[in-house]
């Protein structure tokens, strides 16, 4: 039987020997996950005795963290605009980036009554739904090719509460779409696809090919989008992007 510091030491140990670019903090979050505590409680209990289930499936989880599995698709959750989000292997987890999309998204639309916004590319929904949350009223459509990744989205609207505010198509961009929006937001695939092999292997692996290959220059959704998007927008609807630094 081990302490609750010695069970971390052991994750920091199996993390580093992974090369895992921020091993402690990443070991420390898998065990504020296993054993449901914070860094208040583990500072006064940490010379206590973990119990062996827990300490097993710690150890578990920071096996698979080595094997650069995202820390997020482990525990199955990710923060986004201050709130969770349900993810796993079937969407790309959710960037602190992207909030300046949502923080935008939200300045051009706080004068706007009911506004109704279209989501293209949704993935997890986390944009959408935090656009929505951040509103008064408002409906949104999220729009993505694969099933798989509507299927998390739709979970993320029930856990939010915002079933009734939104609708999730399965749709190749605007094959299904039916407008006009106020707003047309995207984060679409933008990498190319030959800078795919260079992706750090936590995205490279394990994340969805389809949410992050932006074809031969990474611009190939950026074009077909903005080509569509006019019949889709109300005369003074607005069209927003997130795109690669490059």
């Amino acid at each position: 039987m081990r302490t609750y510091k010695e069970v971390l030491e052991d994750g920091i140990h199996l993390l580093d020997a992974a090369a895992i670019e921020e091993a402690g903090l990443d070991a420390w979050l898998l065990l504020e996950y296993a054993a449901d505590i914070n860094r208040a409680w583990y500072y006064a209990h940490m010379d206590e005795i973990l119990d062996k289930k827990t300490e097993s499936r710690y150890l578990e989880m920071c096996a698979k963290r080595a094997q650069h599995i995202p820390l997020q698709h482990i525990t199955g959750r990710a923060y986004f605009m201050g709130y969770e989000f349900c993810v796993d292997e079937r969407v790309l987890v959710p960037r602190q980036d992207t909030e300046v999309l949502v923080e935008t998204a939200l300045t051009h639309l706080k004068d706007s009554r009911s506004p109704k916004v279209l989501d293209m590319c949704t993935g997890s929904g986390c944009i959408l739904l935090s656009i929505l949350k951040n509103l008064k009223q408002g409906t949104g459509v999220g729009i993505d090719i694969s099933e798989q990744a509507l299927e998390v989205a739709r979970r993320n609207a029930k856990r939010l509460g915002l079933e009734a505010a939104t609708t999730f198509v399965l749709s190749d961009l605007f094959e299904k779409a039916q407008g006009p929006y106020d707003m047309i937001v995207s984060n679409p695939p933008y990498i190319e696809t030959e800078e795919i092999a260079q992706l750090m292997p936590e995205v490279r692996d394990h994340e969805p090919r389809l949410a992050l290959d932006g074809m031969s220059d990474g611009l190939y959704y950026y074009r077909s989008i903005v080509s569509q998007c006019r019949d889709y927008l109300k005369e003074d609807g607005a069209l927003l992007f997130e795109i690669g630094a490059g």
